[in-house]
């Protein structure tokens, strides 16, 4: 038998499922194969950031793939209805009799699997698929009456007792050499025409090996401290890990194996970096479990169908400022220039930027959730939209509507001394901390800087007052 294992976000060899059983079953070899679909990114809002770490880190992959004697072959589509029927070409051509793939989780992509699988199955093709993307099988998390969770905390627990009563899921090794086929392996294209945008290739270095690195790096020296330094983004507290696991560079099953023997095998307690660590793991497959759960909201739906009746203020004059980092608000600018020139944002900041869109400015969240995943190196669905939605008052677990952050107290607090604002909102270099984070407040020195869109304690109590209006809105 030859396999065909198609690759999508898992662009890795270790701990990689449908890899392994393809190369376990496959007695006549492995041909693997990549689909490159610009419209089709486009219409999902990939940003080049993201669109130049994918292809960098499948052009890694193919060259671990031939030292395994899998080549790596392209197919390009311009949307995922064309898949089905050029998935099912390569494999006759290469007389592939069985299809391996890992499972994905958004709507489109739910309904171009199900396509793939129909043809191959209807012209006596084989089809595997398997879950890699997460730890768990989230569909198979449920409530006690068998529904879905829509509360992090009792799903955290259920997750955590289904590993407790188990087993940690396998690391799955490296697959052995296989037969050497006479197939060439494609060429990557090293861009793609339509994401001509920003690339960071110094700051997300491409492959496994990077990401592992990263990986051993942040569990010997950061970890244990995670819980007390990840909200300081002037500190290097966070794992920064999230562009490797949203391609699938690295598995979240290595990343809690890591965290566990970290933690003397402990999953909720010991050290509570570590455990603070494994609960954002667990957001992640959450995030995942509401995808599948509630597919309105891979449709531009909030999950609390009542919030769709906000009148939500269609600023765009005060858009643009928020998404150029001229706000007036040197934490949410700060923020968002980083977002610019790095194509990604410190965690603790996202909450911050997006509430300041939300209930500040009083802006659509989805506005924001798609400059982010324009923008984002590891711009994922399911975690982008939850957390949208949480900073928005309309998802699941969501903050409540009357708990505000203020920018300038959340700026404060975790970014005492202005030292971050001074990396990324330069030309308040000079002003002491006293002073940065509100620099046109009382008596600060003038500075060539924009004075606030909006005045926060107005801008809250309007925001307060509309989520009230809501029926059946969220109560104290």
């Amino acid at each position: 038998m030859r396999a065909l294992m198609w690759f999508r976000s898992d662009l890795r060899i270790r701990d990689n499922t449908a890899l392994h059983r393809a190369c376990k079953t496959a007695d006549e070899g492995v041909i693997a194969v990549f689909s490159v679909c610009p419209e089709q990114w486009a219409d999902h809002d990939w940003g080049s950031m993201k669109v130049d770490f994918v292809l960098r880190n499948v052009r890694a992959l193919s060259e671990s793939l031939s030292r395994l004697n899998i080549p790596l072959l392209l197919i390009r589509a311009r949307y995922f209805a064309e898949l089905p029927a050029k998935l099912l070409r390569l494999a006759r051509r290469h007389r592939c009799t069985a299809l391996h793939f890992n499972q994905e989780y958004e709507v489109n992509e739910l309904r171009r699997d199900r396509e793939v699988v129909a043809l191959f199955e209807k012209r006596g093709l084989q089809v595997q698929t398997y879950t890699d993307q997460t730890i768990q099988d989230v569909s198979k998390i449920r409530t006690g009456s068998g529904g879905w969770y829509a509360v992090f905390t009792p799903f955290r627990r259920k997750w955590c007792q289904s590993i407790q009563q188990g087993t940690v899921p396998d690391v799955w090794p490296t697959p052995k050499r296989m037969a050497r086929l006479s197939v060439s392996p494609g060429r990557v294209p090293a861009r793609v025409s339509g994401f001509a945008g920003l690339r960071r290739p110094d700051l997300w270095p491409e492959g496994e090996r990077v990401a592992h690195q990263r990986l051993r790096a942040f569990v010997s020296r950061r970890i244990r401290r995670y819980d007390e330094s990840r909200d300081v983004p002037a500190l290097n507290g966070t794992s920064a890990l999230s562009p490797y696991l949203a391609a699938g560079v690295l598995s979240p099953r290595q990343c809690l194996s890591a965290a566990l023997e970290a933690n003397n095998d402990l999953l909720d307690s010991g050290e509570p970096g570590v455990t603070t660590w494994i609960s954002e793991l667990i957001w992640r497959e959450f995030y995942r479990h509401v995808l599948l759960g509630f597919p309105r909201i891979c449709r531009n739906r909030p999950f609390r169908v009542e919030t769709d009746r906000l009148p939500w203020r269609c600023d765009e004059q005060h858009f643009r400022a928020w998404c150029q980092g001229l706000t007036g608000v040197p934490i949410v600018d700060a923020g968002m220039r980083q977002l610019a020139q790095t194509g990604w944002m410190h965690n603790r900041l996202r909450m911050i930027v997006a509430m300041y869109l939300t209930k500040d400015l009083f802006i659509d969240w989805r506005w924001g959730e798609r400059f982010f995943m324009q923008h984002l190196v590891d711009g994922d669905v399911a975690s982008n939209n939850g957390g949208w939605q949480w900073s928005a008052s309309t998802g699941t677990d969501a903050a409540p509507y009357f708990r505000i952050f203020n920018p300038v107290s959340q700026s404060r607090r975790y970014d005492r001394d202005g030292d971050f604002i001074r990396r990324f909102v330069p030309e308040l270099g000079e002003l002491p901390a006293r002073t940065i984070h509100e620099p046109h407040a009382g008596t600060a020195p003038a500075v060539d800087y924009p004075r606030p869109l909006v005045d926060h304690r107005t801008a809250r109590g309007r925001a307060i007052r509309e989520f009230q209006r809501l029926p059946g809105r969220q109560s104290g």
